[in-house]
């Protein structure tokens, strides 16, 4: 956690995940530089969802502060964990105080809306807009108590009023299972959720993506086609 003792640096500790080592490269260029006559900051790191879950679940990490989460990245089967959301709810579970920045590719608006409803995260970066100053920017805002938007966030959300369309946790991992081959019958095993409203979601599913007449396929594809499937 943060700490500061009398004429001491202020200690941050910080967590990285992206499967993209020059990346997490760069982050940590950007944060080194952050206020180091203020900030003494220690800085861990992970390239996929299973290492950042061993990382966040191992009893010998300390409690970070702020964590910068890739949505994309390849997944833990195992303990359902698909994506940067998903660790960013394992850290919310075991460190309450970590402020998540969570970066993406996705420009989809439902996907955006999504996010933000589930994971409320402290900051939201399109990585096609990220620079370097953009990011020291981010991270000034962030550990500042204060939220962050990049701007093609903050432009959807501007030009979205009005618009609801948002799906929730179960409904992304509905598509999941469906993505894999997984019967409807069998659901219920990975989703809490009765077999009767897991194909009621379906259904709305197929709606809300304009695929009603479509198979599972098209479901799927078209899932992916607005970020709601890797």
């Amino acid at each position: 956690m943060l700490d500061k003792t009398e004429n001491a640096k202020i200690k941050s500790n910080i967590f990285i995940v992206d499967d993209h080592p020059f990346i997490i490269q760069g982050y940590k260029n950007a944060i080194t530089r952050y206020n180091p006559e203020t900030f003494e900051f220690f800085i861990s790191q992970a390239k996929d969802c299973e290492s950042a879950y061993n990382v966040i679940t191992s009893p010998d990490s300390p409690k970070f502060d702020i964590a910068f989460l890739d949505i994309s990245m390849p997944s833990y089967e195992e303990k359902n964990i698909f994506s940067g959301e998903d660790l960013a709810k394992l850290i919310s579970e075991y460190m309450p105080k970590c402020k998540i920045i969570l970066l993406t590719m996705y420009t989809e608006l439902l996907k955006i809306k999504t996010i933000i409803k589930t994971i409320n995260p402290s900051g939201l970066v399109i990585k096609n807009d990220l620079t370097f100053d953009e990011l020291l920017f981010a991270f000034d805002k962030v550990i500042t108590d204060e939220k962050y938007y990049s701007e093609s966030v903050l432009k959807m959300l501007s030009q979205s009023e009005g618009d609801s369309l948002e799906i929730d946790q179960f409904d992304e991992q509905i598509l999941f299972h469906i993505s894999k081959g997984t019967k409807l019958t069998e659901m219920p095993q990975y989703i809490p959720i009765s077999v009767g409203a897991i194909e009621r979601r379906k259904l709305n599913l197929k709606e809300l993506l304009n695929v009603t007449n479509g198979n599972d396929s098209d479901l799927v594809q078209q899932a992916k086609n607005k970020g709601l499937l890797f």
